[in-house]
């Protein structure tokens, strides 16, 4: 039976750093894909992962487990973010994840059309640059929920704000990205074309 994150944390501190290990191995994927949809700059997201488990390491041995580890974590890597995008001084660029299929030209039994791949991209790139018009706040919330499926406690934990304040960040957030995309003849889940001008 796999231990929990809290098991795992309490082995760390007795000295077993394989235990560091297995939570890297369990939560790379995912902090990463945060802070990717944060810092929006692939060649940058490996070392702020990278600088997040570091900051994660340092600080275990200390951890007092108030907060849940996932929660703490998140809030090493939001931070990493937000001061990487403050050494940009606002130059904020969110991107989404390619399709993988459409980077790379496969065409497989059963996968979507050309046609398809390029109107997902096209969404893609349209959520992105609505994203990146939310504030660093709104952003964050929304990433955390939608992105990384973070609860609303977890959030206001990883974020160090009330609950209260990580709703009305996520609603405000959800709110002007809906306007945005409909601006832009997005409307439920596909893609509609924008009205001529």
């Amino acid at each position: 039976m796999a231990l929990t994150d809290e098991e795992l944390v309490a082995a760390f501190q007795r000295g077993d750093a394989r235990a560091f290990d297995e939570l890297v191995s369990r939560w790379d994927r995912k902090i990463h894909g945060a802070i990717y949809r944060v810092v929006g700059a692939d060649e940058d997201t490996r070392d702020l992962c990278q600088e997040a488990f570091l900051k994660a390491y340092r600080g275990l041995g200390t951890f007092k487990q108030e907060a849940r580890f996932s929660s703490w974590l998140y809030q090493i890597a939001i931070n990493v973010c937000r001061d990487r995008l403050r050494r940009r001084r606002g130059k904020v660029a969110v991107s989404l994840d390619e399709l993988e299929d459409a980077r790379e030209g496969r065409l497989r039994a059963g996968s979507p059309s050309p046609l398809e791949l390029v109107e997902a991209r096209d969404l893609r790139h349209l959520v992105a640059a609505a994203m990146a018009t939310l504030s660093a706040e709104e952003r964050e919330v929304v990433i955390l929920k939608e992105y990384q499926d973070l609860t609303f406690p977890e959030i206001a934990e990883a974020l160090e704000v009330p609950l209260s304040t990580v709703k009305t960040r996520l609603y405000r957030g959800l709110s002007q990205l809906r306007h945005r995309l409909e601006r832009q003849g997005v409307h439920g889940n596909s893609p509609v074309p924008a009205p001529i001008q």
